[in-house]
């Protein structure tokens, strides 16, 4: 009922909690990469992280949201690790 009242285009709260998840980890990863030492290697991995949120976008499909949630955790925290290893 109360969707009824929700104008067209609204995100669920699923929708809602998914699209925070993504937000969430594009700033983690923007966050880890301020850590790499290398100007040149910075804005490679920045433009890769933008494109690839970017790419992804469009995406409606809530397992093949969650998978990519699950990949792009994995890689930041293999980023962190290398960056963990090279100050060491």
């Amino acid at each position: 009922m109360a969707a009824a009242r929700l104008p067209p285009g609204a995100l669920t709260l699923r929708q809602f909690l998914r699209r925070q998840q993504v937000l969430q980890l594009y700033r983690k990863i923007l966050r880890a990469i301020r850590e790499v030492p290398a100007e040149q290697d910075r804005r490679y991995l920045k433009d890769w992280a933008r494109e690839e949120f970017k790419r992804n976008k469009d995406a409606t499909e809530e397992d093949a949201i969650r998978m990519m949630i699950t990949q792009g955790n994995m890689q930041l925290q293999e980023l962190q690790r290398t960056l963990k290893l090279a100050k060491s």
